[in-house]
């Protein structure tokens, strides 16, 4: 964040770069730890907690029908943090897979994490951080907190983003620990219908919340993916999440970066 003083002014004007790529006007900009905790959770319960309660529910009735004990299944979303992974976890348990094969399929599952810590931890502004706070950070993140920080970091005072970044990913981490807790204690009570519906709020969320990203690749991105997910599902099911991303994330990605101003179009 780059700190200009105006001439004629009494007091510093502070100027900070969006993640737009324009400057804003700082007062303009949620700043404080109080404020921005409390927009934090504000945000969080506003409806992502929520959904991700009512997704986790589904997990915990699944974990309950493989045989899995609660303090397992609660830790496999503490721990795991990502519903393919415990997904994955869940159904190679069931079918009698060894421990090597379940790290190996939650792990492979969740790679898609990668990119998008080595793209968001960045805009959290914490340099100088150690790697041990760096590698809690990225434990906590999960799709939905990475697309709401990047929607509502604009807003935010850089200083103050890790902050809302913190209290944000433990606000519906704990919701989510809640709903698989409820979700395994009723799954006597939850229909199979009901439980893989409840599955499926969280991805339907995540594109909402998408779709209002200020950085145009992110919405072509995701236009992309939807145009191409059902030929990819139709000619190679085995893969066709890995060819959705890949072709959808890169051709968004350039396209979004061709359209950017001063980039030439």
């Amino acid at each position: 964040m780059a700190h200009k003083k105006l001439p004629g002014t009494s007091h510093a004007y502070y100027k900070t770069h969006s993640l737009d790529g324009t400057d804003k006007d700082s007062s303009m900009l949620i700043t404080g730890n109080p404020a921005v905790m409390r927009k934090a959770l504000l945000d969080s319960l506003s409806l992502p907690a929520f959904i991700l309660f009512f997704t986790m529910m589904g997990f915990g009735s699944l974990a309950h029908s493989a045989g899995f004990g609660p303090g397992m299944a609660a830790l496999a979303s503490l721990l795991i943090w990502g519903l393919p992974g415990q997904l994955a976890m869940v159904e190679l348990t069931g079918t009698g897979h060894g421990l090597v094969a379940i790290v190996f399929a939650c792990s492979l599952a969740n790679a898609r994490f990668l990119p998008m810590v080595v793209s968001f931890m960045p805009t959290l502004a914490r340099e100088g951080a150690s790697m041990p706070r760096m590698l809690l950070d990225a434990q906590l993140l999960s799709i939905n907190s990475w697309a709401m920080c990047m929607r509502e970091f604009p807003r935010v005072e850089a200083a103050y983003r890790h902050r809302y970044y913190v209290t944000f990913a433990s606000s519906i981490l704990l919701a989510a620990v809640a709903g698989t807790l409820l979700g395994y204690h009723s799954a006597a009570l939850l229909p199979a219908a009901l439980v893989l519906g409840l599955i499926f709020v969280s991805p339907l969320f995540f594109a909402l919340v998408l779709s209002a990203v200020p950085r145009r690749s992110e919405r072509i991105s995701m236009l992309l993916g939807c145009a191409i997910i059902p030929v990819a599902h139709y000619l190679w099911p085995e893969v066709d999440l890995l060819i959705t991303g890949l072709i959808g994330g890169s051709v968004g990605f350039a396209l979004g970066k061709r359209r950017e101003p001063g980039n030439g179009s």
